[in-house]
């Protein structure tokens, strides 16, 4: 028969009496259900208020909603590097920052180191809308010399003149893009512009239109023009 040490009788006792403490302990506390619409409320911001833009205005896309369906992974593959239709008011062009030295017949040079822009113009939804809301149209003019000859042409009176690009192989527009006309331009749509000789151009959030054709629907109160170039009165 073995004997417990004291020690052992020691730990004995006051594991005896942990239990009968945890046996001899408070009033349990009862579990009392709560309903789940009880308590505070989480506090949720307004749900915003996002306008609706129409994406098509008739046949043609508006500018707003060719661009965002090239941002949208769902429709991107509708209208990116597809033929499109877009309408909108011409908010800009870049004809009258076409430098001195670039300003000339065709079939002549520029300077060396004359450094002029491509022709371009940007439509947009609006009148006043901002060039981050625009799409930039190239295409229709591959220098500001095509214009030159393009003017001198449209300015004999002829009815349905015409001046094709030399290099672009392309109608310059007739009339010339003007600001505050409301116009539908037809043409190649995607992120990148190509053409030039420079490198390629690209604007991956509105896109470009490389240009192809473009009806009038409200002309400008001004024709267009280069700088220095004096315009016969349209009739």
């Amino acid at each position: 028969m073995s004997l417990m040490s004291p020690r052992s009788c020691g730990l004995a006792f006051l594991f005896a009496a942990s239990l009968a403490a945890v046996g001899c302990g408070g009033d349990e506390v009862k579990y009392v259900p709560r309903p789940a619409n009880s308590g505070a409320k989480a506090s949720l911001p307004p749900v915003a208020n996002v306008p609706k833009k129409p994406i098509k205005n008739g046949e043609a896309y508006t500018v707003w909603g060719a661009s965002y369906y090239l941002r949208s992974p769902v429709h991107t593959k509708e209208v990116s590097r597809k033929k499109l239709s877009i309408t909108g008011y011409i908010t800009k062009t870049n004809l009258g920052e076409a430098p001195a030295c670039a300003v000339h017949k065709g079939g002549k040079a520029d300077p060396e180191n004359c450094k002029p822009p491509i022709p371009a113009f940007w439509i947009g939804d609006t009148k006043d809308a901002p060039e981050n809301e625009t799409i930039k149209v190239m295409g229709w003019a591959s220098n500001f010399a095509q214009i030159y000859d393009a003017i001198a042409e449209f300015d004999k009176g002829k009815k349905d003149a015409e001046h094709v690009d030399t290099f672009w192989q392309v109608k310059v527009p007739n009339p010339l893009p003007a600001k505050g006309a409301k116009v539908t331009v037809k043409g190649d749509y995607g992120t990148t512009f190509s053409k030039s000789s420079t490198g390629a151009e690209a604007d991956p959030f509105m896109g470009m239109l490389s240009y192809e054709e473009m009806t009038v629907a409200e002309p400008a109160s001004e024709i267009s023009t280069l700088p220095g170039v004096k315009r016969k009165p349209q009739k």
